[in-house]
């Protein structure tokens, strides 16, 4: 399976290209999020983004819904809803026509246009893919229960060492995550793939492929 960048992700659905392109692998961009939204931050034209708080710009278009909380730094794009219950920690670039729904957690995170992570979903240390969607429920994992450094497990036996302790998934562009699945620390998901629900992922998933359970994975027809 292909886990460069370009291979997984358009950078053109996303404010990130600067800091992606200047990746190999895209987990290698999670340890400077957060810089690289205070310098966008500072950047953004005035007459289209408010800082509603400090280090926190939401585009005019925004839609946000009453009792939620967002930390900074954070980046929201335009035409994105922001519904009750949600909890944006911090590190969150968020991109347009984006639904961040109902007790949905972000942490630490590039979500890029047109995601939809919109019913009682976690998402840390993670990159979610143009058009990806996560059914209610699904979730990342980022950290290791033993608390070592993730590596991602390919299919023919190898693992890929990332070096961060915190790594939850990437999602490349038009995933669909089942509803109630565990994507496990060092998930990648290739392009146009799908996970079935109440699925336990871990490691590399080829694009255009369904997921079904530990050792069955299809090509989608």
């Amino acid at each position: 399976m292909e886990l460069r960048t370009e291979a997984l992700l358009d950078l053109t659905h996303t404010a990130a290209a600067p800091l992606l392109k200047g990746t190999e692998y895209p987990w290698q961009a999670l340890p400077e999020i957060g810089a690289f939204i205070l310098g966008l931050g500072a950047s953004l034209p005035g007459d289209e983004y408010d800082e509603i708080e400090e280090h926190v710009w939401l585009h005019r278009s925004v839609k946000r819904y009453p009792n939620n909380y967002i930390a900074g730094p954070c980046i929201i794009g335009p035409d994105t809803e922001v519904r009750p219950g949600a909890f944006i920690r911090g590190n969150a670039l968020v991109g347009a026509g984006c639904v961040i729904g109902n007790s949905t957690e972000l942490k630490n995170v590039i979500i890029f246009d047109s995601v939809q992570v919109p019913h009682y979903n976690y998402v840390g240390d993670s990159i979610l893919g143009f058009k990806s969607h996560m059914g209610a429920g699904s979730i990342t994992s980022n950290v290791k229960q033993d608390k070592t450094l993730v590596t991602i497990a390919m299919s023919d036996g190898q693992r890929i060492e990332t070096g961060l302790k915190k790594f939850g998934a990437i999602l490349g562009d038009h995933v669909e995550i089942g509803c109630n699945s565990v994507l496990n620390p060092g998930t990648v998901i290739g392009r146009d793939s799908r996970v079935y629900p109440l699925s336990m992922v871990r490691g590399a998933v080829p694009e255009n492929s369904i997921y079904k359970r530990a050792g069955e994975i299809t090509g989608i027809r």
